[in-house]
């Protein structure tokens, strides 16, 4: 299930409020207002659009939309309703045979599942089974991955457009300087295309495309789960043992989630 993600927004708002925090309690409101350059937004943004044009073609354009919605919604994966799904499925094959699988396997709301479930009910070996749905999982990985370079591209040639702007600004105020009051703007131009760059990229692009790793990992390991507990099912494994195979999977997950907050509070602490 697909969830709208608070946190994307409120992560890009906060950053934004607090750059703008600190530059109105050092200058006040003029200050704020001085730092909207649309000269130098322009060069950062446009560049970026045509280095994106540039890189990728129109079947991987397409997905850009899909992608940014990826970033904005957060997945509900209940493992430990997963694992009850697969111990039904499990108790009901070994009562009544795999072929009865199939009259209820429409309840199900996975498709991989379904798909799992009904490859088993067709009688196809428990490796091929396997290696059809490990196949199915790579397939999803590069598609994800073709997705995320889409952001993770953004993200490495913001800042290089920011540079490109500095110098440009800098062409121009060394062409000036006979000039003084032409000084101020083009210097303005100069470092405000740099600072668009790196926010760009360190406030939106580069968190937004580690976010959409994180996703891919968490649904190759739920798919793995499915993986396993279609394999148990097909191979009539008891339902007992099901469980208990399928439930050192999410012993796993919280361990690496331990480990993950004991790292997180030694660095702190540090």
């Amino acid at each position: 299930m697909k969830k709208f993600d608070i946190l994307t927004p409120i992560g890009v708002l906060v950053g934004i409020i607090a750059l703008l925090f600190a530059v109105f309690t050092n200058e006040g409101l003029n200050m704020v207002v001085f730092f909207v350059q649309i000269t130098a937004f322009l060069i950062v943004f446009g560049g970026l659009m045509a280095a994106i044009l540039v890189n990728f073609s129109t079947e991987d354009l397409k997905l850009l939309p899909r992608v940014l919605k990826e970033g904005f919604q957060n997945d509900q994966h209940d493992l430990r309703e997963l694992i009850d799904t697969f111990v039904d499925l499990s108790t009901k094959a070994r009562r009544e045979g795999l072929l009865a699988l199939e009259a209820g396997i429409e309840d199900v709301e996975d498709p991989f599942i379904r798909k799992g479930v009904l490859l088993s009910v067709d009688g196809i070996e428990p490796d091929i089974i396997k290696d059809i749905m490990m196949a199915e999982v790579v397939a999803m990985e590069e598609r994800h991955k073709r997705g995320r370079m889409l952001i993770q591209k953004a993200g490495e040639y913001a800042p290089a457009w920011g540079m490109i702007g500095t110098l440009i600004g800098l062409v121009l105020m060394l062409q000036s300087l006979d000039d003084p009051t032409t000084l101020g703007p083009n210097m303005a131009v100069a470092l405000l295309t740099t600072l668009y760059g790196t926010i760009l990229a360190n406030l939106f692009f580069l968190p937004l495309a580690s976010k959409l790793e994180s996703k891919t990992e968490q649904e190759v390991f739920v798919k793995q789960v499915i993986v396993e507990g279609v394999i148990g099912v097909q191979s009539g494994q008891n339902p007992k043992i099901l469980e208990e195979k399928l439930s050192a999977f999410v012993r796993r997950e919280q361990k690496d989630k331990e480990e993950l907050e004991d790292s997180e509070g030694l660095a702190n602490e540090a």
